[in-house]
């Protein structure tokens, strides 16, 4: 700065077992999907942005709530706004499912030459820790946050228990802090700038922000997290974009190992993350509903909306599911939780993991169900 038989979710046709999400059909299906920015209902390519920058954008806006509960406005395009300016959404680097990006983003060496704009030499805060220069501090990741800066704002926003920002989504979550400040109302234009221009105490840099946020609200807006259960629902899945799809992980207390097998041989023992339905386990916990492990089962809780009624009359924080026989809840091999607008918090399948997706991501839609 300037800062994923039937097993949890799955019944394979004719074997009946109990754990995961995806059977063969589903991964060609689901193969098709291009992740979770156009998932989200925006035209990445329109808005230039990568589609993974998208997801970490969508992720930190959602979060801001726990963070900043007095923050009012933010959204994506906020972020992706400052983004565009500060590293043109981490162009040119290769960015992971989890986040990470390689190699990693750091400007120039503020030593005070006047490289990069700085005459003012600022000595080196963090051993060299991010910015790889133990005697001057550089500005890092695609947020550019100095390094002091991040350690006061930083968040984990992937939810892997570090706070790093060369990883895409914690400096997203990070930013949304920093521009949020004690509270301000992102809505109102002038408090708008005003945080901009704490990023980067240039009204030229502001006005370039704002240009770019101005683009990217036509584009779309990021799924509006509701207060009271339904937003604990959504926001403890929300909260977990990033972590691995493991072939029955996952429990009311968060992720875990599974077991082994998927049908396309991950073996869920060697990762901790959640399969669908072990996902969708967590976050209801968290407002004190208990669900049964499978997807197929978790259908027969709450009111139940068939599938005959398309998926409009879904509300945010309802069950979704899906099944080879959408009018026979025993068919149901999928389960996410609905967001709004469309959008879906799913863990996919094995070597994808939790994302929002469109409703419409799978063929089979078998309906959803209400618990709140």
């Amino acid at each position: 700065m300037k800062r994923w038989t039937k097993l949890g979710c799955v019944t394979l046709p004719l074997l009946f077992v109990a754990l995961s999400c995806t059977g063969t059909v589903l991964l060609a299906a689901a193969g098709s999907q291009t992740g979770a920015a156009s998932s989200a209902g925006i035209d990445a390519a329109a808005a230039g942005i990568p589609q993974r920058m998208l997801a970490a954008y969508l992720t930190g806006a959602s979060q801001i709530s726990t963070h900043v509960p007095g923050c009012k406005g933010m959204r994506w395009q906020i972020l992706a706004g400052i983004a565009r300016v500060e590293s043109d959404h981490a162009s040119g680097r290769t960015v992971a499912e989890g986040g990470d990006i390689s190699p990693p983003i750091t400007g120039p060496r503020l030593d005070g030459s006047g490289a990069g704009g700085n005459t003012t030499a600022i000595r080196d805060t963090d051993g060299g820790r991010w910015d790889g220069d133990s005697e001057y501090e550089r500005a890092v990741g695609p947020f550019q946050f100095l390094p002091e800066t991040f350690r006061a704002y930083g968040k984990d926003g992937n939810g892997d228990g570090a706070t790093n920002p060369h990883n895409a989504d914690d400096a997203a979550a990070s930013a949304a802090v920093y521009l949020c400040g004690k509270g301000r109302d992102l809505t109102d234009r002038e408090q708008l700038r005003a945080a901009i221009h704490t990023y980067n105490r240039s009204w030229a840099y502001v006005d370039d922000v704002l240009s770019g946020i101005q683009r990217y609200d036509a584009l779309g807006a990021s799924p509006q997290v509701p207060s009271g259960s339904v937003g604990a629902v959504i926001q403890a899945a929300l909260a977990q974009q990033g972590v691995p799809y493991s072939w029955g992980g996952g429990n009311a207390n968060g992720r875990s190992t599974g077991i082994c097998c998927s049908p396309n041989g991950q073996d869920g023992r060697t990762v901790n993350g959640f399969d669908c339905s072990g996902l969708t386990l967590y976050a209801y916990a968290q407002a004190g509903i208990r669900l049964p492990r499978t997807a197929a089962a978790q259908a027969g809780v709450g009111r139940r909306i068939p599938a005959s009624e398309g998926p409009g009359l879904l509300q945010p924080g309802d069950l979704v599911f899906y099944g080879y026989n959408p009018s026979d809840d025993s068919t149901i091999h999928h389960v996410a939780i609905y967001l709004g607008d469309g959008l879906m918090i799913n863990a996919p399948r094995p070597g994808k993991p939790v994302r929002i997706d469109p409703v419409n991501a799978l063929p089979d839609y078998a309906g959803g169900a209400r618990l709140l």
